[in-house]
C-alpha cells in the first residue's frame, strides 16, 4: 500500500475510507472543502490509526475526539478527530509515523498545535529517513492555547521523492504534547492566519474586545502617531463570545489610532466585532453575576492575583492588584486599581500602570511621599509613589530585558499616573528579582526596600529619594512577595516586634535597625487555609487609627465567570502573648458591620446530635460569631451550605475542606467567627489565633445553615448570625 493516496475530487461527509483510482491509506475522510486536485494524506476521522506505526503511549488507541481529560479545550481542528498526544497527560511519550507516500504537490499543509519543543513535540517530514521539514506547536510556557493553526511546507524541491510524516512526542514536562490534523498535499499554500489592522478615532470611553476562553492568543497593539501605546495578548473570539473586556481609550480621546491584530484566521469575525462604547458590552449584571463574591473585592473583568501598593491617603484606602484586563487567565500583568473609604465598599478605577518597554508590571508597593523626597510634587496634594517590578521580556515591547525595579507617581490622589522617565531605579541583580516592599523608616529617616532575590533570599536597601538605592544586607528566609512592618506586643509599643514574611505569610518576629533584619527564631505559620497568598498591609494608616490592616489574594475562581480570583476580606493584625510565645493574630476588620442585615441571636442553647436549632436560617452571605462549649461531644461545628466546619475535640483540630489547624479549647470552649461569601468561607478561631480562609463553591440549591454536636452533647454559650448585604449595591 506504499506510495498510494486518496485524491480528493469533491467535498465529502462520509466517515468511511473511499477507494478512488489509487489505493488510499489516509485515516478517514475530510468534511471540509478543498481544491479539487488536493491529495489527502490523513484527516484522522477513523477509530484507529490504520497503517500508521505507533510507538509508546502518548497517542492512545486512536485519534482523539477533541479535548482529553484534564486538558484545556482543544479547538481549530476539522471534523471530529485529530492526533492529540495528551493521552494520560504530558507524562506519556511516543511517535506516530505514516506509511511512505510520493510527494506530488508543491505544498504540504497541516493543522498543528500543542507544545513548542523542537525535536521533541513536533511534526516531521522524513525523506530517506531524515528530517527535511519540521514544525512544533506554539506553546512553551504556562498559559497558552490548545488551538490548532495551519502550517505549510514548501516541498516543490522534493516532488517525486518518497516521504513519510512523523508525529513526535518525546517531552514529558509542561506542554509536553503535540496536536495535528488534516494533512494534505496541495498546489496552494494553506490560508494561514494573517495580521490585520483597523483605523479608528478614539471617541468613546472603551474599546470592547470579544474573548473566547481557550481560543488562540493574538497580539493586539494600539498604535498612535507611530508609537505603540498599548500591547497585550488576548484569547480573541473569532465567532462565539464568552465575555467582553475593554481597552480604556480615555487617555487617547480624540486621537486617530491603528488597531493591529495578529494571526486572524480566514473567516474570523473578531475585527468586525471590536467596537467603541461608553460601557462594557453585556455588563448589565456587573458585580451581580451568579458567583461574584459580594463582599470580597474582585475585578470587574479578567484575572487578578497579588494585592499590591496598599496605601492610605486622605480618607481613601488604595488597593492595587496584579491584573490581566484582557482575559480570564494569568497574563498581561498590569496594576489594577480600586479605592474605598471603609475597606468594604470599593470603587474600581481604571488600570494604573501598564506594560512598557521594560516589561509587564509585577508586584510591588506604594507610599505617600509626605516630605517630597523624590521631588515629584507639583501642587498641594502629596505624591503617591508606586514601586514595582518591571518584569523584563514578558511582552513584545520589552524583548530581552531583565527584571528591574521601577516607580510611577500620582499628583492627583491616584487618578492619573506618570511613569518615571529614569526607570529602572534599581537595576537587575539576579534571576527574577522582584516584588519590592517599601516603607518609611522613621528612626533612620530613610526609605527601606525589601526585595526578593530568588532562592528564598530577601535583600534590604535604603534610599533618600526613592530613585537611588543602596544595598545593605540579605537574609535567607521566604519565597517572594516580602512584607515588613512593626507591631506592638499586647498593645504595648515599648515591646514591639518587627514582622517579616513572604508569599505564604509564614513569618519571622525579630528586630530591624533600618539596614538589617535579625529574626528571634524560626518561621511561624500564619494561614491554615487554601485561599490565601501574596498578602500585603497598608502603608500610611493614620496614627489615630493605628491598625495594621492586611489584604491577601484569595485563590478561587469559577470558569463560567468573566472575572477570575478575588481578594480575601481585610483583616487586622495584632501580636499577642500565648502559651507558645508571641504570635500574630488576624481578625476581620470591624467595618464588616456596615453590611449587617437581619440578626439572629441565641444564648446557652444545648447542642444534641441530630438536632439543629438553626433550621430555617438560610443565606449565601453570612457573618457568624459563636462561643461553643464542647461538653461531652467528640465534634462540634457548623455545616454551611453543605460545607462542614468541624472541631475535633480529642484531636484538638479545626478542619474544613481538607484544611486543618491545631486549636486548643480554652476552659472547655472554642470561639469561631466565620465570613461566608459565594466562593469562600473565612474562618477565625479563638479571636484570630487561627486564620483559615477556605475557597469553596457550594451547591447552587443549598443555602442552609446547621450547628451541630456529634458523639455527645455540647452547648452554644453564645451564637449570633447576621445576614449580610452586598457591598456592590
Amino acid at each position: 500500500m506504499s506510495e498510494m493516496q486518496n485524491r480528493i475530487r469533491r467535498p465529502t461527509t462520509r466517515a468511511l475510507m473511499v477507494i478512488l483510482p489509487s489505493v488510499l491509506w489516509a485515516v478517514g475522510c475530510a468534511s471540509t472543502t478543498r481544491a479539487a486536485d488536493d491529495i489527502l494524506i490523513a484527516d484522522f476521522e477513523g477509530k484507529d490509526y490504520g497503517d500508521w506505526k505507533v510507538t509508546g503511549e502518548a497517542f492512545g488507541p486512536g485519534p482523539a475526539r477533541g479535548t482529553l481529560p484534564r486538558q484545556m479545550a482543544v479547538s481549530g481542528f476539522e471534523g471530529k478527530g485529530l492526533v492529540n498526544s495528551y493521552y494520560k497527560g504530558d507524562a506519556t511519550a511516543g511517535t506516530l509515523t505514516s506509511p511512505p507516500f510520493k510527494i506530488e504537490r508543491s505544498y504540504i499543509n497541516l493543522l498543528v498545535g500543542g507544545g513548542k519543543h523542537p525535536g521533541k513535540t513536533c511534526v516531521n517530514l522524513l525523506v530517506g529517513g531524515k528530517v527535511v521539514r519540521t514544525v512544533t506547536g506554539p506553546n512553551d510556557r504556562p498559559g497558552g492555547s490548545e488551538e490548532l493553526d495551519w502550517h505549510s511546507w514548501d516541498v516543490s524541491d522534493l516532488v517525486g521523492k518518497t516521504a513519510q510524516i512523523q508525529i513526535v512526542d518525546q517531552a514529558t514536562g509542561g506542554w509536553g504534547h503535540i496536536n495535528a490534523d488534516h494533512i494534505t498535499q496541495s498546489d496552494t499554500k494553506a490560508a494561514v492566519a494573517m495580521e490585520k489592522t483597523m483605523e479608528l478615532v478614539c471617541k468613546k470611553r472603551y474599546l470592547n474586545l470579544p474573548v473566547k476562553n481557550g481560543a488562540r492568543k493574538r497580539w493586539v497593539s494600539l498604535i498612535i502617531d507611530g508609537k505603540t501605546v498599548r500591547e497585550f495578548d488576548i484569547e480573541l473570539a473569532d465567532n462565539k463570545v464568552d465575555f467582553w473586556v475593554v481597552l480604556d481609550l480615555t487617555p487617547f480621546r480624540g486621537k486617530t489610532a491603528t488597531l493591529q491584530v495578529s494571526a486572524l484566521r480566514k473567516g474570523s469575525k473578531a475585527l468586525e466585532m471590536i467596537h467603541q462604547a461608553d460601557a462594557i458590552k453585556d455588563s448589565e449584571d456587573l458585580y451581580q453575576e451568579k458567583y461574584r463574591p459580594q463582599f470580597h473585592f474582585s475585578s470587574r473583568r479578567g484575572w487578578n492575583n497579588d494585592s499590591n501598593g496598599l496605601v492610605y491617603y486622605k480618607g481613601e484606602y488604595h488597593l492595587f492588584y496584579q491584573h490581566n484586563p484582557y482575559g480570564w487567565k494569568w497574563g498581561n500583568m498590569t496594576w489594577g486599581h480600586a479605592v474605598s473609604k471603609d475597606l468594604v465598599y470599593w470603587t474600581e478605577l481604571e488600570d494604573a500602570i501598564h506594560p512598557d518597554k521594560l516589561g509587564t508590571i509585577f508586584s510591588g508597593s506604594a507610599v505617600v511621599d509626605e516630605r517630597n523626597t523624590a521631588g515629584f510634587q507639583t501642587g498641594d496634594e502629596k505624591v503617591i509613589v508606586c514601586v514595582y517590578t518591571s518584569a523584563g521580556g514578558r511582552n513584545r515591547l520589552s524583548k530581552g530585558q531583565p527584571f528591574t525595579q521601577s516607580i510611577a507617581y500620582s499628583n492627583d490622589r491616584g487618578r492619573t499616573w506618570t511613569v518615571y522617565e529614569g526607570n529602572p531605579v534599581l537595576k537587575h541583580i539576579n534571576k527574577s528579582n522582584r516584588d519590592p516592599k517599601v516603607i518609611w523608616h522613621e528612626p533612620t529617616g530613610r526609605w527601606v526596600m525589601v526585595l526578593y532575590l530568588d532562592d528564598k533570599r530577601m535583600a534590604f536597601f535604603t534610599s533618600k529619594d526613592l530613585k537611588s538605592w543602596e544595598s545593605h544586607s540579605e537574609l535567607k528566609c521566604f519565597h517572594e512577595c516580602p512584607e515588613l512592618f512593626e507591631l506592638p506586643v499586647d498593645g504595648n509599643k515599648k515591646t514591639s516586634k518587627w514582622v517579616l514574611y513572604g508569599g505564604s505569610c509564614d513569618y519571622f518576629l525579630g528586630q530591624f535597625d533600618g539596614k538589617r533584619y535579625t529574626p528571634d527564631g524560626k518561621p511561624i505559620k500564619f494561614n491554615y487555609g487554601n485561599c490565601f497568598y501574596a498578602s500585603q498591609t497598608f502603608n500610611n494608616v493614620p496614627p489615630e487609627d493605628g491598625r495594621r490592616i492586611q489584604i491577601a489574594w484569595g485563590r478561587i475562581g469559577h470558569k463560567d465567570m468573566p472575572f477570575n480570583q478575588m481578594m480575601d476580606f481585610p483583616v487586622e493584625l495584632t501580636l499577642r502573648t500565648t502559651d507558645d510565645g508571641i504570635r500574630m493574630f488576624a481578625e476581620p476588620v470591624k467595618e464588616i458591620a456596615l453590611l449587617h442585615g437581619k440578626k439572629h441571636a441565641w444564648r446557652n442553647r444545648v447542642l444534641e446530635e441530630g438536632q439543629n436549632f438553626l433550621d430555617g436560617v438560610t443565606g449565601d452571605l453570612l457573618h457568624i460569631r459563636a462561643e461553643l462549649d464542647v461538653g461531652s461531644a467528640d465534634q462540634v461545628g457548623f455545616v454551611i451550605r453543605s460545607v462542614p466546619v468541624v472541631y475535633d475535640v480529642k484531636a484538638k483540630r479545626l478542619e474544613c475542606k481538607g484544611c486543618k489547624a491545631p486549636l486548643a479549647a480554652e476552659e472547655g470552649k472554642i470561639r469561631l467567627e466565620l465570613l461566608v461569601d459565594r466562593m469562600s468561607i473565612e474562618i477565625f478561631a479563638n479571636d484570630g489565633r487561627i486564620y483559615m480562609p477556605v475557597g469553596v463553591i457550594p451547591p447552587d440549591d443549598n443555602k442552609t445553615l446547621e450547628v451541630f454536636a456529634k458523639g455527645g452533647t455540647a452547648k452554644a454559650a453564645s451564637l449570633t448570625v447576621w445576614e449580610l448585604e452586598s457591598a456592590w449595591h
